[in-house]
């Protein structure tokens, strides 16, 4: 059975992590295909957009601890971030559907989402502190920029639980739903977005994520440097696409002379 199902849309694909009877724990079989199917999308240039989800009732329970226990391999070896720079290698927004538990590698890998829809089911926890190991995937970067320091604090040093409807308060996802509503809205904002032009909706990611990362007045000069070299394309391809017409036309009309 495959460990990540890839299904192809008009526009987006939907990936889904396929271990439900593990609560799609990150084994590592499970960790290749997601980045072997996340590869298939950035090579595909129809696929404009992603929503990421978990089969059966959770999301992800993070790294597999039982494989992990039973490897000869060290720590080390398996806690690599290949899946988190696979998504950062898709330049097209993502969309994280989360059905369930998203616990610790499983919460991180939801932080790496552009936007989050969380069904009523939806929990999230990081546990790293408890099982004694340190976040790898930006989760300790992530997580406070997005609901502030002491939230992400409180979340991180006590391992407890954050529950849809507290997660969506806390500013942590875009919207919650009920359970079986979930992917209907996912697929609604997915199609919205390849509404957008598809060289702008690229473009946009990459304006707003670089953006976020530059001091305030630099990312303002950015913007500018940015819309202005934007522009200079878009009259470049109308230019261009006007000048194909009137030749196009000549031509025309001298077949029907």
């Amino acid at each position: 059975m495959d460990k990540v199902l890839l299904e192809k849309r008009d526009g987006f694909a939907i990936v889904t992590l396929n271990r439900p009877e593990a609560m799609n724990a990150l084994s590592r079989e499970l960790r290749e295909d997601f980045v072997a199917v996340l590869k298939d999308c950035c090579e595909d240039e129809a696929i404009r957009v992603l929503i990421i989800t978990g089969a059966g009732k959770a999301f992800c329970a993070g790294f597999d601890l039982k494989e992990l226990a039973e490897s000869d391999a060290q720590p080390d070896q398996e806690a690599d971030n290949a899946m988190a720079r696979a998504m950062e290698a898709f330049d097209g927004p993502i969309i994280g559907a989360i059905n369930g538990h998203a616990v610790t590698g499983g919460f991180e890998l939801a932080l790496a989402c552009d936007v989050l829809i969380a069904s009523e089911n939806a929990r999230f926890a990081d546990t790293h502190a408890r099982v004694g190991i340190l976040p790898g995937w930006g989760l300790s970067q992530k997580l406070p920029r997005l609901i502030g320091l002491g939230r992400a604090k409180e979340i991180s040093f006590t391992g407890a639980p954050v529950f849809a409807q507290q997660a969506y308060d806390w500013g942590l996802v875009n919207h919650v739903v009920a359970a079986d509503a979930l992917f209907d809205k996912a697929i609604e904002i997915a199609e919205n977005m390849c509404a957008c032009v598809p060289d702008v909706l690229r473009q946009y990611k990459r304006l707003i994520d670089e953006g976020y990362n530059m001091p305030y007045r630099e990312a303002l000069a950015w913007e500018e440097e940015q819309a202005i070299e934007s522009a200079r394309q878009i009259m470049a391809a109308t230019i261009g696409e006007r000048r194909e017409g009137i030749l196009e036309k000549g031509r025309s009309e001298k077949d029907d002379s």
